[in-house]
This record gives C-alpha cells, structure tokens and sequence, in this order.
C-alpha cells in the first residue's frame, strides 16, 4: 500500500511502513511540511496514497467531499510515541487492508477502531 504521512506523525513510522514493504511517504522528507489540508488530500488522491494524520480536518474534507478517496487513518491516542502508533497502525492493517483500498475513514483510538466506508452518504 501507499501512505501519505502528515505532520503530527513521526518520520519514523513511515520508515516502519517502509521496511514492512509499504510506499511511504512523510511530507517533511518531501519539504512539503506547510502544505494546507485540501492540498494534502489532493496529493493522496492524485499519487493513490492513504493519508495518516493526527488532524481531524483530514476526515471531514474528504466526507463532505462525497469522494471515495483517499482514506484516511486518524490517530487519536493519547500517547502518539512513534511505537504506540506504530502497533495500532500494524493492527488496523492487518484487518482492515481491504477497506482502505476501496475507500474509508479509519480512526484509532486505545478503545477501538472504527471504520467509515467511503463515500460519507447521508
């Protein structure tokens, strides 16, 4: 899978995904650490990349966007020490891979997963 880290991830956890076998990209290694939301979402779109970010910004834009991707993984933990992500992150790939390559919001928390499929239809 592709990944498309944004600023609230440690570089470290798209090095894990890396030596997982993953095409991970951090926006910092790509000098795009100012780049605005919409953007972001944009560049996963247009480069078929799942967006992992801390910001809740990421989940609503691409709902209201009534698109089917890119998915998303939001982090909501308490402790975001690049390990702690790095397991829930293993976790929410081993389970939900297929998911996120049809399109979903996937949000962590240390009470759960939840999953979202895309798009967000009312």
């Amino acid at each position: 899978m592709k990944f498309l880290l944004d600023m609230g991830l440690a570089q470290s956890t798209a090095r894990n995904l890396q030596t997982l076998g993953h095409d991970a990209v951090h926006l910092r290694d790509q000098g795009l650490q100012r780049l605005p939301d919409d953007q972001i979402i944009q560049k996963a779109r247009t480069e078929g990349r799942i967006v992992l970010t801390h910001d809740l910004d990421f989940s609503r834009l691409v709902a209201i966007s009534q698109s089917q991707l890119p998915s998303v993984i939001t982090f909501r933990l308490k402790d975001m020490r690049p390990a702690q992500v790095n397991h829930y992150l293993n976790e929410a790939l081993d389970h939900f891979a297929a998911d996120l390559q049809s399109g979903a919001l996937i949000s962590i928390g240390e009470n759960g997963i939840r999953v979202r499929r895309l798009p967000v239809i009312d």
